[in-house]
């Protein structure tokens, strides 16, 4: 379940994200658009990418999938033995056992826009459909975005009543510590046939099955009602207001088990290897939410050593959901979770960058946690390496503007996609320090500082500024800015 809050993440803590992007804008189409790219090398059939043995047609005025990008979708960190971030799918997962729920992790990348977008409900002029949100390899054909792409083809294969998908979703970002272009998202979801239970009842079949659920024990805070006709509405069209309490209790207690278990694993490492840590007792608490494809909706946080993080999104699936993947007598619930952002947590990784690296001194921390996932082991930091922060400003071109909605309007997107494209994970954060409109031209003028920090050797300050020379230049040629 794709996540449209707080920067469209799934876990959210209290501290301020580096850059507030705006939504709003398309793509400016650059020069690298024309190029012909393959996952499996820096060469390829003209007009074409081939991605996990599949080769598409690219359209060079939608193309804007960089060398990187395409790279990651070969190295299936979710299902790599002994990585941090195919443990915690592993963790994930144990809350939802087989047969009831079935477990899909082999998903191409490789979706349509009507199985992104469509097939949930999203508007035609949705913020999330723009190029500077999404990689798009021609107008019909993308990487997926969320792992909810599947939602629609996995109901109507309809193999099991509880489905799990984990896979490797893509976006355009920030750059910071928490933001990557590639990570990972596991979707849930559980479904009810009106025709299978007795005597059609649903509600009284999902509170059945609600019976059964173990009693976690936490404190959970939910104030607001099951439904709330402005805020967040049943579909009275479809369901029974008992029906909709009766899966919304149901979602709620096998989502918050879920938490419960992940953060008391949390809790126990930290007590194991932290002398310092503070045991508190856990708290979460249930916020009422808005998503395309879900209603009522819902956002699970938790408090967790001092802060409130949003962990999870979830509601009733919208009913048109099923209706057009041709199971219309059935209804139920799905939630949407990122890994990534808990694996950071239980492991106390401290940057995304970590969980790409193809270094040893990372990688050999968690040998045998697989085989063992009562055994979590923390992240050892190596020595701190020390960053070069340098700072560009320029004047955007006279015929582009910030935010706007038409084509050529430069989105602050583009400036993070062409740092990476130079510099890669040598780049730490980006963020905007200052704008300025001039009073008498209405030019405007942007800075912003990069750090630049490798992972994994001092990196020189000469270093910094080759790197840097060429940012200048990529946003010379690709933004058309005037660099002050």
């Amino acid at each position: 379940m794709r996540l449209y809050v707080q920067g469209m993440r799934c876990l959210r803590a209290s501290a301020p994200r580096a850059v507030q992007l705006p939504r709003s804008s398309i793509l400016l189409r650059t020069a690298c658009a024309a190029r012909t790219y393959s996952s499996a090398c820096p060469t390829g059939t003209p007009g074409s990418v081939t991605i996990r043995d599949q080769t598409i047609k690219t359209d060079p005025q939608w193309f804007n999938v960089p060398d990187n990008v395409l790279d990651a979708t070969t190295r299936k960190l979710h299902l790599l033995k002994d990585h941090p971030v195919s443990i915690t799918r592993q963790i994930i997962q144990a809350n939802f056992p087989e047969p009831t729920f079935k477990y899909h992790n082999e998903f191409s990348p490789v979706v349509s826009t009507a199985q992104n977008f469509d097939s949930l409900g999203f508007p035609a002029n949705h913020p999330g459909r723009a190029l500077s949100d999404t990689y798009y390899l021609n107008s019909e054909t993308l990487l997926r975005t969320h792992t909810s792409a599947h939602q629609a083809d996995t109901f109507r294969a309809n193999q099991s009543a509880g489905y799990l998908v984990s896979a490797d979703v893509y976006r355009r970002d920030a750059i910071d510590r928490s933001h990557y272009p590639v990570f990972h998202q596991m979707e849930g979801a559980m479904s009810w046939d009106r025709t299978k239970v007795s005597n059609g009842d649903v509600a009284a079949a999902v509170w059945k099955d609600f019976e059964k659920l173990p009693v976690h024990g936490v404190k959970v805070d939910d104030p607001n009602p099951p439904m709330h006709p402005e805020t967040n509405p049943l579909q009275d069209a479809h369901h029974t207001a008992a029906e909709a309490e009766a899966i919304g209790a149901h979602l709620k207690r096998s989502l918050e088990n879920m938490v419960v278990d992940i953060f008391s694993r949390a809790k126990a490492t930290a007590i194991k290897d932290d002398p310092n840590f503070v045991d508190e007792p856990l708290q979460m608490r249930w916020v009422e939410a808005y998503f395309p494809f879900t209603s009522p909706s819902w956002e699970l946080e938790v408090y967790y050593a001092g802060d409130w993080l949003e962990v999870l999104g979830c509601g009733v699936v919208k009913q048109d959901i099923y209706i057009n993947a041709g199971v219309p007598n059935q209804l139920g619930w799905a939630f949407g979770i990122g890994i990534d952002r808990i694996a950071m947590l239980l492991f106390k990784i401290p940057d995304i960058r970590l969980f790409w690296s193809k270094d040893k001194r990372f990688l050999s921390q968690f040998e045998g946690v697989t085989d063992n996932l009562d055994n979590l082991k923390r992240f050892v930091p190596f020595s701190k390496y020390p960053p070069c922060p340098k700072d560009v400003s320029f004047w955007l071109s006279s015929t582009t503007a910030a935010g706007g909605n038409t084509r050529g309007t430069f989105h602050e997107n583009d400036v993070m996609e062409i740092v990476r494209n130079v510099a890669g994970d040598v780049v730490e954060d980006v963020r905007l320090i200052d704008e300025f409109t001039h009073p008498k031209t209405g030019r405007k003028s942007m800075a912003y500082r990069i750090v630049y920090r490798s992972l994994e050797r001092t990196l020189t300050n000469d270093e910094a500024v080759a790197f840097h020379e060429d940012v200048r230049k990529a946003l010379v040629k690709e933004l058309g800015v005037e660099l002050r």
